[in-house]
């Protein structure tokens, strides 16, 4: 009997995946998850497993399956990745983002690095476990979600509060943006994600008096909405090292035997290459003005004007960064939260982690592994809320010239069939003996 191992199918899940326009715009419109989520769900079921296919809105869906361990008395675990993809501009792109090519060893499309060569990771390790009839020591939850690329509305959160049930008996998760190589000091060390910020999507809305533009106006929203967005944007967040950051450069530190000086970082975020675009949005607070809206003529003063802020915050500081960006609106200007979600840090230790480092070093042994702190979001936040902890790990042997983080949401997103091949063997691994 030919066996199929995970790395053998990776590949060609990874392109069916990507083939299927899954693109979220953020306002509940668009193709929606349920055509991935329906291949998702005939992959399990065609190994002999049940997956529960449910929407939380037409469209939106999401899909659920269970894998019972050997041993009822252990947690189980939840690995989790979402189906839904930010857009693409075709004519932006060297290939279709919905294309799937393979080029010069890798696939190209949206979702080849954001998510959907985790997901493919997934579901090759889950089909092989299934169809080989191997147990895990412990019941794991297999989920891929709707919706994270908006903040998990119609996906993980929906799942959280009106599922729990699938979940039931999980303290630990894993899932995305973490687990991927990177070059550091010219040794390969992994980046695992213990820790990310927390995040809040804040409407501002300033108020003035109407009129007619050829008039003089001293209480003009569109100008005290302007002061407002630049006295955020301009300012100057201090540096600030959580527990996660600070082992991290430490391990740099120790890699490149260049100082960790506190005071000035960035000699060490000059040794990480393009890493240092995740890791230096991990050092401070931020808060970005990302879109401003207002008025509707050119001759006709508006009575008020709208911008959005995109809040980010390290571990323990999200009430008092929403208090500061409040400051910083000021008089006559309206704060009000879209999304809101939690940061999250746990400690660079215990079973999972061991298990996790374990699992890399049978790959590759000798590499480092370090923790990280991501400076965007998870579903790992959604299921927080269950008192499950989550990490990023969607290991990635990745060549040192290929821009990774420069990918996420970015133009030519694409991953090396290798990297997905090195993956699926990594995670085999993990699930088997965790």
């Amino acid at each position: 009997m030919n066996t199929v191992r995970p790395e053998d199918e990776v590949v060609g899940i990874c392109q069916d995946l990507i083939r299927i326009d899954t693109s979220n715009f953020g306002t509940n419109e668009g193709p929606g998850e349920r055509a991935a989520a329906e291949l998702v769900a005939g992959l399990i079921a065609e190994v002999g497993l049940t997956a529960d296919l449910y929407e939380s809105d037409p469209g939106r869906a999401n899909v659920v399956a269970r894998l019972e361990g050997s041993d009822a008395s252990l947690p189980a675990l939840v690995v989790h990745g979402h189906l839904d993809v930010v857009p693409a501009l075709a004519h932006e792109w060297s290939l279709d983002p919905f294309g799937a090519e393979e080029k010069d060893g890798l696939i190209w499309g949206r979702g080849a690095v954001d998510m959907k060569d985790m997901d493919a990771m997934i579901l090759s390790v889950l089909r092989s476990m299934a169809r080989d009839g191997r147990k895990p020591k412990r019941d794991i939850v297999f989920a891929f979600f709707a919706d994270e690329e908006a903040g998990g509305t119609y996906g993980a959160r929906w799942s959280v509060d009106n599922r729990p049930d699938l979940f039931e008996g999980a303290t630990e998760a894993i899932s995305e943006v973490g687990g991927y190589s990177a070059e550091i000091g010219g040794k390969r060390a992994y980046l695992l994600q213990t820790a990310e910020k927390g995040l809040a999507w804040l409407r501002l809305t300033a108020h003035g008096r109407a009129g007619h533009g050829s008039q003089i106006n001293t209480d003009n929203a569109v100008t005290r909405l302007a002061r407002a967005v630049t006295r955020i944007g301009e300012h100057e967040w201090p540096i600030e090292y959580t527990d996660t950051t600070r082992a991290f450069l430490e391990g740099v530190s120790e890699l490149t035997g260049v100082e960790f000086n506190e005071g000035n970082p960035q000699t060490l975020l000059d040794q990480l290459g393009t890493v240092a675009r995740f890791v230096g949005a991990t050092l401070q607070n931020t808060a970005n003005p990302t879109l401003l809206s207002g008025g509707y003529k050119a001759n006709v003063i508006p009575a008020t004007a709208e911008a959005m802020v995109d809040v980010r915050t390290l571990p323990g500081q999200h009430e008092q960064v929403l208090a500061k960006v409040r400051e910083l609106a000021g008089d006559g200007v309206d704060v009000s939260t879209i999304h809101d979600d939690v940061s999250l840090e746990t400690p660079f230790a215990g079973n999972l982690v061991d298990a996790m480092v374990d699992a890399l070093h049978a790959e590759d042994p000798g590499a480092s592994v370090l923790p990280y702190t991501l400076s965007g979001g998870t579903d790992n936040k959604s299921l927080s809320r269950l008192g499950i902890t989550g990490y990023g790990f969607a290991p990635l042997q990745l060549p040192p010239e290929l821009d990774f983080p420069g990918m996420f949401h970015g133009v030519d997103e694409r991953v090396p069939t290798a990297s997905l091949k090195f993956g699926a063997r990594v995670l085999d691994r993990l699930l088997t003996n965790y």
